[in-house]
This record gives structure tokens, C-alpha cells and sequence, in this order.
């Protein structure tokens, strides 16, 4: 054989691989984009059914929500706290948006927008923010996906809006 026949087969063999790689990668990724929606849809009923429970079992320990003009939520049992707090006194409905879900290997980040609709449960005027979010997941020993780290980010208030 030739180097250039050498050279041709080469890069054939290399263009296979490739391709087999991409396809392995593709079939992966929509199935771990397939989990992490799963994921969210789970999360988000707890948050709308005010099932503290079930938000409870789907954070991890060292999960950390981060929003604007205020310190880190760190940890199961201060999310647990905070998010046991707003359930007692609100009535939650929120909804996501996301825009983008970058998965490589075991992590995950997605980003996109929220609105929340928090209706006092004593009386009360219905607060409505909207904003955009960041989260990163990160996949667990078992395959499942979990989401470590919440970023929120509120859009300040229409002009004339309280």
C-alpha cells in the first residue's frame, strides 16, 4: 500500500470512529437531557404542591440556591428551612422556561427564565416576579441527575409596577 493509500485509510478509519462517537454521544445526551426534564418536572411540582417532602428528597446535601441582593441559601437543612418557610406563608406558582442545557460527562448547566406567582396564604395581594435562572446538575452514582447549585436572578419591575 501507498502513503497515500496508507493516508486515505487512515482518515476513512478516523472519519468512522468519529461519526460512531458522535452518534454514542448524541443517544447519550438525549437521554441525560431527557432525565434532567424529568428531574425539573419533578421539582417544580413539589414547589407548586408546596410538597416540602418531596423537594426535600430530591436536593442534595450540599445543594445551594443563589439569589440576587441576598447570601446563599447553603445546604439540605437550610433549603429545607427557607423553602418550609415560604410554603407556610405562600401559595407558589412557578413555571420555567429553559433556553439552553449544555450536559458534559457528569455535569450539566441549563439556563433559562421563571415566573413566580406567590399568593398569600393569610390574604393578600399575589407578588408575581419574573427573572432568568442558572442551574448546574450534577449526574449521581446511580446515573440520576441532581441539581447542586440554583442561581435566580429577579427582573427588576416593570416602571410604575409595585
Amino acid at each position: 500500500m501507498t502513503s497515500r493509500g496508507l493516508t486515505a485509510t487512515v482518515c476513512i478509519l478516523l472519519c468512522v470512529a468519529a461519526c460512531s462517537t458522535t452518534r454514542t454521544q448524541t443517544t447519550d445526551t438525549r437521554a441525560d437531557l431527557a432525565a434532567i426534564t424529568a428531574f425539573n418536572a419533578r421539582y417544580l411540582k413539589s414547589i407548586n404542591d408546596g410538597d416540602i417532602a418531596t423537594l426535600s428528597s430530591l436536593t442534595d446535601e450540599d445543594h445551594m440556591m443563589i439569589g440576587a441582593g441576598r447570601p446563599p441559601v447553603s445546604g439540605k437543612a437550610a433549603n429545607d428551612a427557607a423553602n418550609g418557610r415560604t410554603f407556610e406563608q405562600f401559595k407558589i406558582v412557578e413555571t420555567w422556561t429553559p433556553v439552553e442545557t449544555m450536559i458534559d460527562r457528569n455535569l450539566a448547566y441549563q439556563r433559562g427564565t421563571f415566573t413566580v406567582a406567590a399568593t398569600p396564604k393569610a390574604g393578600g395581594a399575589t407578588r408575581n416576579t419574573q427573572g432568568k435562572f442558572v442551574r448546574i446538575y450534577q449526574r449521581q452514582p446511580d446515573g440520576s441527575w441532581r441539581m447542586s447549585r440554583d442561581v435566580l436572578l429577579s427582573d427588576p419591575p416593570a416602571a410604575g409596577v409595585n
